[in-house]
């Protein structure tokens, strides 16, 4: 089997987890999660997003929580939409910033009413003033695979913004399972092909646990090459303009996997666990969901 002997686990929950969440968290809460995901070995993690408060509630104190990360010295990632949100990071010395383009021209537009390719344009201003700073880029491909509006996207979709990721300078593309409809087959081909395109950049896998095929989905582009994978703790999220899409792949999951296979991540399952315990509490679905089970027994 082509395993990597070490992965990186780049946490996403405290921004892509749990910036849907309908019931508003407090900073406190939010900080205490972040202090604790540190505490577990995690090196670095997704913690804000520079976003109307008008359209995402809850990413409203990405301000406060940046000048947290940096008090603790972690590295951190905010999401930076547009070139007005990467103003934003830098005055609040956010080290890396993440953009995000549909490779499904369809889905870019029900989500931020733009094609593929008026995005892609949009990136140029983004790429510049965040390298003129000297900021960390990470490139999101959203619906890699399959989109909830046109059905299967092509590799050609994908390859129109990865190409354009790598000229515009990306210091790693993520590759996203959207809506959580890839499987390992199409993962490895899709991956396999990329990495054989741009075999200097750096790749990241993002799976949604939708079909509950993450795990498998997260092998398989271990197969392909890639040893950086985001996760979110006890796993939350879910994508708001992908209709049905469940959250994120387990951080605990995913860890207690790799280190079975003993892969290397640095980071310690038995404080993952007290941590996912602490995330899935400031869960509003996932309260509901255990609610309903216990009804049950």
């Amino acid at each position: 089997m082509n395993i990597p002997k070490k992965i990186e686990l780049i946490e996403v929950g405290p921004r892509d987890g749990l910036q849907n969440e309908p019931k508003p968290i407090s900073t406190e809460n939010k900080k205490e999660l972040i202090r604790k995901l540190a505490k577990t070995g995690i090196s670095r993690m997704e913690t804000a997003a520079f976003v109307s408060p008008k359209w995402v509630p809850q990413m409203a104190d990405a301000d406060e929580i940046s000048a947290y990360c940096n008090e603790l010295g972690i590295t951190y990632i905010a999401l930076t939409p547009n070139l007005k949100a990467v103003e934003r990071a830098i005055l609040a010395r956010v080290p890396q910033i993440a953009v995000f383009v549909g490779a499904s021209t369809t889905f870019n537009k029900r989500n931020i009413n733009k094609t593929t390719n008026e995005s892609l344009k949009d990136c140029e201003d983004i790429f510049k003033k965040a390298k003129e700073n000297g900021q960390f880029v990470r490139a999101y491909i959203s619906m890699a695979f399959n989109c909830p509006f046109q059905g299967e996207v092509s590799f050609a979709e994908v390859n129109n913004v990865c190409q354009r990721f790598v000229e515009l300078g990306a210091d790693e593309i993520d590759i996203g399972d959207t809506n959580g409809h890839a499987n390992p087959k199409m993962v490895y081909e899709r991956i396999s092909r990329l990495r054989d395109l741009y075999p200097d950049m750096v790749f990241v896998g993002h799976f949604h646990d939708t079909w509950n095929m993450a795990l498998a989905n997260t092998l398989a582009a271990m197969h392909a090459g890639v040893d950086k994978f985001d996760s979110s703790i006890g796993g939350l999220g879910g994508c708001p303009y992908s209709p049905g899409a469940t959250g994120n792949l387990a951080t605990e999951d995913l860890l207690l996997m790799l280190s079975q296979m003993d892969v290397e991540t640095n980071v310690s399952y038995k404080e993952l666990m007290d941590v996912a315990a602490f995330a899935k509490s400031l869960s509003s679905k996932l309260n509901s969901e255990a609610d309903y089970n216990l009804s049950l027994h």
